[in-house]
């Protein structure tokens, strides 16, 4: 075991901040305790690691296990938003000033790991979260190794370690189908998987261009995964189900589309996912009358 203490200049919420990286309560590599701590498994460049996070007072401490336990206490501070500079966001809607006020310590952090925040993202293309978290819970934990360290307290079985990029490569077809996940998208992975060392860049217009360079991958995918990766303030998940109608309805009481979530995000250039997640924290929206996308189940196809 590593451990790291670190002294951040403000008051770290770490649920809030990586909130983000959880994909569903039943995440296999990723769990928060009754305690207040915070477990992630990860693949890191140096290899599976385990990174336990707890806040003490005004400290933040750290404890990794694993070959990748140095590079994740080397990123503790990033992946807890010190990277991110949000001094130049001028709330000028009295909802955002609220939540300006009332999430004023959310940072935006980031993994610095591209391709295990892809994988997840591409899950979860248009489909409820729900049907994609579903099945990551398989495919991690069919195909992900035991996480390295102690099983976190609070639960009956260890953390996973998402499987590095060459065991995705290798997950054959019937495997993706009992996952619940259909060809389009598993083709999507298994070729972001094959480039998967030239995606890890922290430049995040050059991680842009690379992602959306490669089948399957779009805004919405490239946005989502800079987001969680590379800590980018500004990137918007254009095409989303829900944050066009969440936008258009905290900030103007009516829904509107993409370009008019666009149009009314341009005052806040820089911090436009800053933005879309307080919105989303806050709980606004407009209220669900229409139908609601249904959850598919492609293994009884």
């Amino acid at each position: 075991m590593l451990t790291r203490e670190w002294l951040p200049s403000w008051p770290v919420d770490l649920n809030l901040t990586l909130g983000p990286h959880r994909r569903g309560s039943g995440d296999p590599a990723y769990t928060s305790g009754p305690d207040g701590a915070v477990w992630r498994a990860s693949t890191t460049p140096e290899g599976p690691g385990t990174l336990r996070v707890l806040r003490r007072g005004d400290t933040v401490e750290g404890r990794a296990w694993g070959p990748g336990a140095e590079w994740l206490l080397d990123g503790l501070p990033e992946l807890l938003g010190a990277a991110d500079d949000p001094t130049s966001f001028t709330p000028e809607h009295e909802i955002l000033r609220t939540a300006a006020a009332r999430f004023g310590h959310f940072r935006v952090g980031r993994s610095r790991n591209v391709f295990e925040a892809l994988v997840p993202a591409v899950l979860e293309q248009k489909v409820v979260g729900k049907e994609a978290w579903r099945a990551w819970r398989y495919l991690v934990r069919r195909f992900g190794e035991v996480a390295p360290g102690p099983r976190p307290p609070h639960l009956r079985w260890p953390l996973r370690v998402p499987p590095p990029p060459r065991v995705w490569v290798t997950i054959p077809s019937w495997e993706w189908h009992r996952s619940g996940i259909e060809a389009v998208r598993a083709r999507t992975i298994i070729g972001a998987a094959r480039v998967a060392s030239r995606l890890e860049v922290l430049d995040t217009a050059e991680a842009d261009r690379r992602l959306r360079s490669l089948p399957g991958i779009g805004i919405w995918t490239s946005a989502e995964v800079r987001q969680r990766a590379l800590g980018d303030a500004d990137a918007v998940s254009v095409g989303d189900y829900h944050i066009p109608g969440i936008v258009g309805w905290a900030l103007t009481g009516r829904k509107v589309d993409d370009a008019g979530m666009l149009e009314l995000l341009k005052p806040y250039a820089g911090h436009r996912y800053r933005v879309t997640r307080m919105l989303e924290l806050s709980g606004g929206g407009p209220p669900r009358r229409g139908p609601r996308m249904s959850v598919r189940d492609y293994r009884a196809f």
